[in-house]
């Protein structure tokens, strides 16, 4: 009697799931409308494409102007000496916003990413203005975190390395969708019981992310001897259990954190920080 209860328990709930998912178009989550949006810097105005709101598209996540990018930018514009007659490659470029303003001081800038197709229209608007005040060579490359196809192409045409390797990280639980295009899967929203609020469940990229974006930061610094070049990173939490993860897995590859003075701040309400990320001569003595 008792197992026949339980039985009747079980596919109760399970029932009750069932009536929680709620399933949507993949239209729902992706939004893929480019507006021509004016950032100011310092002294500096940059004029770009990019997303207004969030996209959950793989592809299309990087192409808004995260706090990170703003936290990097503003400490680039107050510090513009770093970037005088330096080579520069910027990682994780979404839209290029970063990239674009370095090529104000540099000179030369590659910017990259998984999706180049925006930072290719975005460097065109940027050589097409008739006020465009860039000294830098600028070039769209792709780049995956890990590729080493990828960027042993890159490497090809700088064997010397590059001066300055630019990062804006989000660190986020970032939830990130296994792309739905001819897949024949649909996302779902699952309620959670006796709460009004809504999760998504998805994959989470960011724990498998860092890994792979010290793996390529420790081989540019190697290409370059690591003597001159620093890794510059504009970290900005939404996790505080991913904040020690980025700084061991960047002393796990052999490298030197130190967290810039006087950087640590707001940025749209989330705590930020910039950090200059070295290999120690030592270590590079020995590989």
């Amino acid at each position: 009697m008792e197992k026949n209860q339980e039985s009747e328990w079980v596919m109760k709930e399970e029932e009750d799931e069932d009536d929680d998912i709620v399933c949507l178009d993949e239209s729902f989550f992706i939004n893929d409308n480019y507006e021509l949006t004016r950032f100011t810097f310092g002294s500096q105005v940059l004029e770009l494409y990019c997303l207004q709101s969030a996209s959950t598209d793989f592809d299309l996540t990087g192409q808004l102007v995260w706090p990170g990018a703003v936290l990097l930018n503003d400490y680039l514009s107050k510090n513009a000496d770093l970037l005088r007659g330096c080579s520069v490659i910027e990682l994780g470029s979404g839209v290029g916003i970063t990239g674009l303003l370095c090529s104000r001081f540099c000179s030369e800038v590659v910017l990259t990413d998984h999706n180049d197709e925006i930072l290719t229209r975005n460097i065109e608007l940027h050589e097409s203005s008739q006020d465009h005040l860039s000294c830098a060579g600028l070039r769209a490359e792709k780049l995956e975190w890990g590729n080493s196809e990828q960027l042993d192409y890159i490497l090809q045409g700088h064997p010397g390395g590059f001066d300055l390797v630019l990062e804006r990280k989000r660190v986020e639980l970032e939830p990130s969708l296994t792309k739905f295009r001819g897949s024949g899967l649909e996302p779902s929203l699952t309620k959670f019981r006796g709460s009004s609020s809504t999760s998504l469940f998805v994959r989470n990229r960011a724990r498998s992310s860092i890994p792979l974006l010290f793996d390529t930061v420790e081989k540019l610094l190697c290409a370059s001897r690591g003597v001159k070049c620093k890794f510059i990173l504009g970290y900005v939490s939404r996790a505080k259990v991913m904040d020690a993860l980025v700084i061991n897995e960047a002393r796990r590859h052999g490298l030197r954190v130190s967290e810039v003075a006087g950087t640590r701040t707001t940025v749209r309400n989330l705590e930020g920080v910039i950090y200059e990320i070295t290999c120690p001569i030592v270590w590079l003595c020995h590989n």
